[in-house]
């Protein structure tokens, strides 16, 4: 097997939420195997920040991925313009903590507009194009929280189960039409969206405890999952959901 399968140079990927934590950590993967970048998010300025460090391969598309008329005049546009997106990496998300009994409908929302409809939005606005080519590289970002349910993130934990079950459906739907769409769901990882949890010193001693690891994890550790499901390697893997999380759902 050559090392070729796992190349990305001629493709161009679109990240969205790429502009801090694990999003910028996949879209500087994906530049370290070769693939040209689009950044995108909502705040221009820290867009504009996250391109500089890519020495002219990344452009940025900002939109709000979570307004699907947005989103789809967006993409259309930008492959009118300037080409072909063949890989998508679904990352935008958000989390709210509070228990269930007293967690604000309003937050509810957000969480699904932010953490589900932006997948559909995006996905569906990038997949019309790479259906007319019949090749294209769908990845969501997923969660352990896909498998298991921690107290005071139920909406969460109801959110990133809905991205399991629709990377699964867009699997189905557009697989015949050569699209691989695939999910990665990673476990605690030190990002800024845990960035209380990692201050909190009781909590990382359970954490430790209960990750076979015995440790968080660190957002290079997605890059892998990452390359390999945008690239000629997983040509035959469809509707997988990757956990990549120490072990914690491996082990009671």
């Amino acid at each position: 097997m050559s090392l070729g399968l796992f190349d990305l140079k001629g493709r161009r990927a679109l990240v969205t939420g790429s502009s801090q934590g694990i999003g910028l950590a996949l879209a500087q993967g994906l530049a370290a195997a070769g693939a040209e970048l689009v950044l995108n998010g909502r705040d221009v300025e820290k867009l504009t920040k996250a391109a500089a460090q890519f020495d002219g391969i990344a452009r940025i598309l900002p939109f709000d991925a979570t307004d699907h008329e947005a989103a789809r005049h967006a993409i259309d546009d930008f492959e009118a313009k300037t080409g072909a997106i063949d890989i998508l990496v679904n990352n935008a998300g958000m989390q709210f903590r509070t228990p269930l009994e007293d967690f604000p409908a309003d937050a509810f929302e957000r969480l699904l507009r932010t953490n589900i409809s932006s997948v559909f939005n995006v996905g569906q606005a990038v997949a019309r194009h790479m259906i007319k080519r019949g090749a294209g590289k769908i990845i969501n970002i997923a969660s352990v929280q896909t498998a298991l349910a921690r107290p005071s993130i139920a909406p969460y934990t109801a959110t990133k189960g809905a991205v399991g079950n629709l990377t699964k459906g867009m699997a189905t739907d557009w697989a015949k039409y050569g699209l691989q769409c695939n999910a990665i769901a990673p476990g605690y990882f030190d990002t800024p969206l845990n960035a209380a949890l990692v201050a909190d010193a009781d909590f990382s001693a359970w954490l430790e405890k209960r990750t076979p690891a015995g440790r968080w994890g660190r957002v290079e550790e997605l890059v892998g999952a990452c390359i390999f499901l945008a690239s000629d390697a997983s040509s035959f893997v469809n509707g997988h959901v990757l956990y990549v999380d120490g072990g914690i759902t491996a082990s009671l």
